[in-house]
């Protein structure tokens, strides 16, 4: 008998897939594979949620991820992917909006809250910036600086490691050409970039295939 597994993806503007006319996103892109591979008899049925909310940080995650889970929660077992840190980090009149150590325990609460259920979590890394906005303020008040995205990818990855979660590394794939896979504000992936991130993610969901 074909399982149906249930995949829930948390997350800010660039998991809903904000900027992207074209594609409407990488967990869009990953939504249409999975749907075609099951009507082509491939093995078992993954739905995808995409559960992204523009301009989301990890204290809003806390507030839904509960409900979120309780609603979608398939028998057969479900995928939760938790990609957080682009707003988290920001710094906007000076302070930034979830420092480091308050990001590694939203992160851990919400690691806690999904192994209540029958999952596989995996942490997605933060994006690199724009060289052009790196330490800049631009219209909507907030300054982010590449440095700090080290910093959170760094927590991220010690918490996946910790808990022996998968780590999806979108950051090193943009790295070197950063510049032609972002948008005109140097922070959501373009038609690109969400292209390439979908391609390093289609691996990971054929496990569930």
């Amino acid at each position: 008998m074909k399982k149906i597994i249930y995949g829930l993806f948390f997350g800010d503007s660039i998991t809903y897939g904000e900027y992207d006319g074209v594609f409407g996103g990488w967990v869009d892109i990953l939504k249409r594979y999975a749907l075609q591979q099951f009507h082509e008899g491939n093995g078992d049925e993954l739905i995808l949620f995409n559960l992204g909310i523009g301009g989301e940080t990890t204290e809003g995650l806390l507030k839904r991820i509960l409900h979120e889970l309780s609603a979608r929660n398939s028998a057969d077992g479900n995928l939760v992917f938790l990609s957080y840190g682009a707003n988290d980090l920001a710094i906007k009149d000076g302070i930034q909006i979830v420092d480091p150590e308050k990001f590694k325990n939203n992160m851990s609460i919400a690691i806690a809250n999904a192994k209540e259920f029958p999952n596989e979590i995996y942490l997605v890394s933060i994006l690199p910036f724009s060289q052009k906005i790196d330490g800049v303020v631009v219209s909507s008040g907030k300054k982010r600086i590449n440095q700090d995205v080290v910093v959170y990818n760094q927590i991220l990855k010690d918490l996946a490691a910790e808990h022996s979660l998968g780590y999806i590394d979108f950051y090193s794939a943009f790295l070197e050409d950063k510049e032609i896979l972002l948008s005109a504000d140097g922070v959501h992936p373009n038609e690109k970039g969400y292209g390439m991130m979908a391609e390093v993610a289609i691996p990971i969901i054929e496990k569930y295939l």
